[in-house]
């Protein structure tokens, strides 16, 4: 008899201990669930963004030999040209068929404005921006080649030159403090970014109010001009890249006295 009643309170321990885990459990639950329901705004948008954001590219296996099969807004992002090719971009013939002082001279800089060159390469636009710009301005090179920068390091050491700041970017971001720079001049560079959408978002927030975004992109409406069709832009696709109401940008003005290139500019508007 003694032994059957032990062997009932054990059994009403035990069914007492399991109603316990059981309530914890399902109590825990029920906070859990709570708290997802009310998960901050803020967390929930940046949710969203990050899901819109996988939905900008698309990946196709047929594609341009030039290209990355990457593809953004109906256009193929061309594959970046490496250090290796610096050569070229310091090739003699380049004033001739670019015409780079007229493209500095259109800008329009000023002493003591702070600019970027994106994509910056080995430095020959960088060095005639800061020329313009002067020793009371700044000229930020940003690359995302360290090979790139260390080339235009060593003729900055050689030539003296301390109003240019070397800045490695990264494939999403050119690394500038918001509300920092006047212009961001991208010279044959945007067409090679992987990931447009998100250098933008950074570049527009880096501008000052009022600050410009200058693309160079060779006309892709001119069957003419001697460059892989991968490497060029219409005038149309740039307007719809950049004009995205995400940016802020308003489209500003498209300056054609360059020989095979379009100058789009844009401007963030000023407060």
């Amino acid at each position: 008899m003694k032994s059957r009643r032990s062997s009932i309170h054990l059994c009403c321990f035990f069914c007492a201990v399991l109603s316990i885990v059981l309530l914890i459990v399902l109590s825990r639950g029920a906070f859990l669930s709570q708290a997802s329901a009310q998960e901050s705004p803020a967390k929930q948008d940046s949710a969203e963004t990050s899901s819109k954001a996988k939905g900008r590219y698309q990946t196709r296996r047929i594609h341009d030999p030039n290209g990355t099969g990457k593809f953004y807004m109906g256009r193929e992002i061309a594959q970046v040209m490496s250090f290796h090719g610096a050569p070229w971009l310091e090739r003699p013939e380049r004033e001739e068929e670019e015409r780079l002082s007229e493209l500095v001279r259109q800008l329009k800089l000023q002493p003591g404005q702070v600019v970027a060159d994106i994509g910056a390469g080995s430095g020959v636009i960088t060095m005639k921006m800061a020329e313009e710009v002067g020793p009371t301005g700044k000229v930020f090179a940003v690359d995302i080649q360290q090979e790139m920068l260390d080339l235009l390091g060593d003729k900055l050491q050689d030539r003296k030159i301390e109003n240019i700041e070397l800045v490695l970017g990264t494939d999403k971001s050119p690394k500038l403090e918001p509300n920092s720079i006047d212009l961001a001049l991208m010279v044959d560079v945007y067409h090679e970014l992987e990931f447009p959408f998100e250098m933008l978002v950074e570049l527009s927030s880096s501008l000052k109010p009022g600050g410009r975004i200058a693309l160079v992109e060779y006309r892709r409406e001119d069957p003419e001009v001697p460059i892989k069709l991968v490497h060029k832009m219409t005038e149309a696709q740039v307007k719809k890249e950049i004009g995205q109401p995400e940016f802020g940008l308003k489209w500003k003005e498209t300056i054609g006295t360059l020989p095979r290139q379009h100058l789009i500019v844009f401007q963030k508007p000023a407060k």
